[in-house]
């Protein structure tokens, strides 16, 4: 009998871009694939319902008529198992989840090696990855200038698929990372793309509390339970039932305490201090740490069932210093976030200043970054910040390279009676209230800079009582 061949996958490709369809259908038909081009969702549905679905398809996001995610949904509904590989240049969180979140089989960043494209059909055509459809999500409000995270290196943007994948799984995650790197935004982004969307995200720095205030705070207290507890006080558990609980910095959580986590995390249950009622909550861990969980626990200072059940996925933040590419596009957000908030223009970064900060290591990460921006943002006398302006704000930051010049004492108050006079001769007026808030603003911001984020090491620092410096801050401000 003659040895009859199986007929070869067929794929199709679906790009407005006719070089990235042809090469890709290219590089598919050397590997022995049937390959079929459309350059648009619209023809792509056309001939779905000609001909019978392909084995494999991939579609770019942005294209005119309706998009890649548009393509998806239709595509799933009519054919819930055929394995869809999204691609796009355009690589970000809300991309990358709403992608998996619509079933996609992959999320595959432009530009790509075509090599991977054909390895990554290979994996995905004998056996469709089985996807569970989750809950919709809403999509963030227009407008919403809540904190991103940013980036377009080939880490983040590993990060951005890891996150979009995670977001959709019920499992705790430890998220590792320098100071300054992030952490508590891809917590966020973990939960504004999960299931839980609609549930409270709470955060707690397990670091920032003192010890014998921190049970209270993860579990609540009864009224009585103990000296100055008036009434009863509703945990951080509590008041993340039905969404997350980012506990950051959980290597600093003292031995007894991290007993009592392991408990509600394995039974999802606890008693308020001092309380008999036994409390039954929801919840998704996503705890973070700069430290080496692994030392401490071999120095017995954590339990090793505890970082078990914390470490089911595990999450590394690169430093800045390992992808200083992004330091354009974060600079050039910071920028425009800070001017906006000092209701000024937009300032420019020259190419000196530029390379000045791709030459910095930055050892307080993105948030050292930030901050720097704002001092730029608030101080820098000329629209173009130089890459003299850039040496003094990180000198007033304190993180100077060995050899920079430093602000010359009185700097600021000449660039300030140059800014007045300028601003006096346009006839402005109301100038010391404006003076006074963005001084107030790099104040704040170079304070909890120094004090990484601590606000009341940084209220003592500047001489301000801590409630004073919170409501300086505002409900929007984050550290």
């Amino acid at each position: 009998m003659a040895d009859v061949s199986p007929p070869a996958a067929t794929i199709w490709v679906v790009d407005d871009d006719r070089a990235v369809r042809f090469v890709l259908s290219t590089a598919l038909r050397d590997a022995g694939y049937a390959v079929e081009g459309f350059d648009s969702a619209a023809t792509a549905l056309a001939a779905l319902a000609r001909q019978p679905a392909p084995d494999l398809l991939f579609t770019d996001v942005r294209m005119p008529g309706d998009d890649g995610l548009v393509l998806l949904e239709k595509l799933k509904a009519a054919h819930p198992q055929l394995p869809v590989i999204v691609m796009s240049a355009y690589t970000d969180v809300a991309s990358t989840a709403g992608a998996f979140r619509g079933g996609a089989h992959e999320f595959l960043s432009k530009p790509f090696d075509l090599d991977d494209a054909v390895e990554l059909a290979r994996r995905a055509l004998p056996e469709p990855e089985p996807r569970v459809d989750a809950a919709p999500v809403p999509a963030p409000a227009a407008g919403d200038d809540a904190p991103q995270l940013i980036g377009d290196t080939p880490a983040m943007r590993a990060l951005f698929r890891a996150i979009g994948r995670l977001a959709q799984a019920p499992l705790s995650v430890l998220i590792n990372g320098e100071t300054g790197t992030g952490k508590e935004l891809v917590a966020n982004a973990l939960h504004r793309e999960s299931p839980r969307a609609r549930g409270p995200f709470v955060a707690l720095n397990t670091a920032a509390i003192p010890a014998e205030l921190l049970e209270s705070e993860l579990f609540g207290h009864e009224a009585g339970a103990f000296t100055g507890a008036a009434r009863r006080h509703i945990g951080r558990f509590e008041q993340a039932h039905g969404g997350t609980l980012f506990l950051d910095e959980i290597g600093d959580m003292p031995l007894p305490l991290q007993t009592r986590l392991l408990r509600v995390l394995a039974e999802g249950e606890f008693f308020r201090v001092g309380g008999r009622e036994l409390i039954h909550v929801d919840v998704r861990v996503v705890a973070a740490t700069h430290q080496d969980l692994e030392a401490l626990v071999e120095q017995g200072r954590f339990r090793a069932d505890l970082l078990h059940r914390l470490d089911m996925v595990r999450l590394w933040l690169p430093p800045l210093r390992e992808r200083l590419d992004d330091v354009v596009t974060l600079t050039a957000t910071f920028l425009g976030n800070a001017a906006r908030r000092l209701d000024m223009p937009p300032k420019r970064l020259s190419a000196a200043a530029l390379q000045a900060l791709r030459q910095h290591d930055w050892p307080g990460n993105v948030r050292e970054l930030e901050n720097v921006c704002w001092r730029l943002a608030a101080l820098a006398v000329a629209d173009t910040i130089s890459a003299a302006d850039v040496q003094a704000a990180l000198a007033r930051g304190g993180r100077a390279r060995p050899g920079a010049a430093a602000a010359a004492p009185g700097q600021w108050d000449q660039a300030l009676a140059q800014w007045a006079r300028q601003r006096l001769a346009e006839g402005a007026s109301g100038l010391h209230a404006e003076v006074r808030e963005r001084m107030e603003a790099v104040l704040l911001d170079a304070a909890l800079a120094a004090t990484d984020g601590h606000r009341g090491d940084a209220a003592a620092r500047l001489g301000v009582g801590r409630n004073t410096l919170t409501r300086k801050l505002g409900p929007g401000r984050k550290r």
